[in-house]
């Protein structure tokens, strides 16, 4: 396949970036035709210099040159108008073109959202893409969409949403069978908003694995494999989850180191802590696709170091072997018209 990787939109540098992607390279040289770095050309020819890559890993690598970047705070339309050549956008315009087979990008997520949106349009049949972030548990991990792309969702964009996540965790994930579930203040058919009570029952109608209503603290007990929501809700859950699992390890770290029997303690435990650790960073997961749109695009984290980048890569391998996006068009095709009037 071919990729497409933003390498100027991370909070660390190209540097990161790249590094990541050369290692993706010579991981999986062999699903790999080209790899297209979009950004400053000034920044990639140090590295492409020093690696010590292959000469036919190295003949994969094209650099398409741009110092324009859309920054985090900025709004994302009104950037990408005045920002044409941002390195994000020209990443998105490779895939529109057909160049490329997927895009990676650690940039403004809106920017990502707005550009994909605007020039790769939405898949037949899918009225707003989503994006859909893995979710750590003790036991395995579950699918949480939408956490950010559409914050004022409609029923039948959350039915799309179901039916997309269901598709990419039994594909990607490996979850036979996958259970789907509304996230709720209650699991009664009768509790939530106007926007989960019109959603449930257009959900109960579809051939979904469909458990009904989950709370907040259903999420994470082995009981719901795909969880779905309206990107304002996700986006606060996602966050906040962040947010403690930061907290806590601070608060762990903080207890064990404040006395000499405590650091022994700690040390000796240090291979239980590992796991756990590799287990909560977001760098494990690689990227967040955006699900929904004409195109295979993966955002990862704006701290996303060289891991994430790679691991996005492996997951856009994956996309493009099955074929995501056809099934999500044969399956959306498949709803009876009222959904998607809904």
């Amino acid at each position: 396949m071919r990729l497409a990787i933003d390498i100027m939109g991370g909070d660390h540098g190209p540097d990161v970036i790249i590094r990541g992607a050369l290692n993706a390279l010579q991981r999986h040289g062999k699903s790999i035709r080209e790899v297209h770095l979009v950004g400053d050309q000034s920044c990639v020819d140090p590295f492409l210099k020093s690696a010590g890559l292959p000469a036919s890993s190295r003949e994969k690598i094209r650099v398409l040159h741009t110092t324009e970047v859309l920054q985090m705070d900025e709004k994302p339309v009104e950037g990408l108008r005045r920002k044409k050549k941002c390195s994000l956008a020209l990443a998105v315009d490779l895939a529109k073109d057909k160049l490329v087979d997927a895009v990676i990008s650690p940039g403004n997520t809106g920017g990502v959202v707005a550009a994909s949106t605007i020039k790769l349009r939405n898949l037949p049949g899918v009225d707003r893409a989503g994006i859909a972030t893995v979710m750590p548990r003790p036991k395995g991990e579950f699918l949480m969409l939408d956490v950010g792309a559409n914050a004022d969702a409609r029923p039948s964009h959350l039915v799309h949403y179901a039916i997309m996540g269901a598709i990419y965790a039994s594909h990607i994930l490996r979850k036979d069978n996958p259970r789907v579930g509304l996230l709720s203040v209650g699991t009664e058919k009768t509790k939530g908003n106007e926007l989960t009570l019109e959603t449930l029952p257009l959900l109960e109608a579809t051939p979904l694995n469909f458990i009904g209503n989950v709370e907040g603290h259903d999420l994470f007990r082995d009981s719901v494999d795909v969880v779905v929501c309206d990107g304002f809700t996700g986006n606060v859950v996602l966050k906040s989850c962040e947010s403690l699992a930061t907290c806590m390890f601070g608060w762990i770290k903080q207890e064990l180191t404040a006395t000499p029997v405590r650091k022994l303690g700690a040390m000796l435990a240090r291979s239980a802590f590992k796991p756990i650790r590799t287990k909560m960073d977001p760098d494990t997961y690689g990227g967040a696709p955006l699900l929904g749109v004409n195109g295979n695009v993966l955002i990862t984290h704006g701290s996303a170091r060289e891991t994430a980048i790679e691991n996005a890569v492996g997951i856009a391998i994956k996309e493009f072997k099955y074929n995501i996006n056809q099934l999500i068009i044969d399956q959306i095709q498949d709803l009876d018209q009222p959904h998607r009037a809904a």
